[in-house]
């Protein structure tokens, strides 16, 4: 049973992880396109990233709990365990926060496509809206910091 829990929370920390390169990089390329139609091709791919962030976060806190649950020296109570929680909390919200004003950064190149295709100042600064760029890379420091912690897990026996 443990070796099919750790695959599960395994596989989801994949997803997770994969999903957030995914959406990053998507952001991180629209940033250097002027054309309407290219920037909704490259932000429509973070949402391919997103869904991957969405089941890999039910993967890795399920069976992640599932794993505590399941094994006689780990503990909800031990420090690296709580953060893990809280930092995955944390980076969840940021991310969403983050990923707002990318979602309608996206739309308005798509409707902007539909008219004409032609580069705009309004979607220019959209896509740089340093709060939605701010917000999404703490989301990704944040995911580091997990994996860091599930990798080291300090404090455990």
């Amino acid at each position: 049973m443990y070796h099919w829990l750790l695959f599960l929370h395994l596989l989801g920390a994949f997803c997770f992880f994969a999903g957030a390169t995914v959406a990053a990089v998507g952001q991180l390329l629209a940033l250097r396109r002027e054309r309407p139609s290219e920037v909704a091709l490259l932000l429509g791919t973070t949402r391919w990233g997103v869904a991957l962030v969405g089941a890999g976060a039910l993967l890795t806190i399920g069976f992640g709990s599932w794993l505590v649950a399941d094994r006689p020296y780990w503990a909800f109570d031990q420090a690296w365990i709580e953060w893990a929680i809280l930092l995955w909390i944390v980076s969840m919200v940021v991310g969403g926060l983050g990923g707002r004003p990318a979602r309608h950064a996206r739309e308005l190149a798509q409707r902007l496509a539909a008219e004409g295709d032609r580069p705009s100042e309004e979607l220019r600064r959209a896509v740089r809206d340093p709060r939605s760029l701010a917000l999404s890379f703490l989301s990704g420091a944040l995911i580091v910091a997990i994996l860091v912690l599930m990798v080291w897990k300090p404090g455990a026996s």
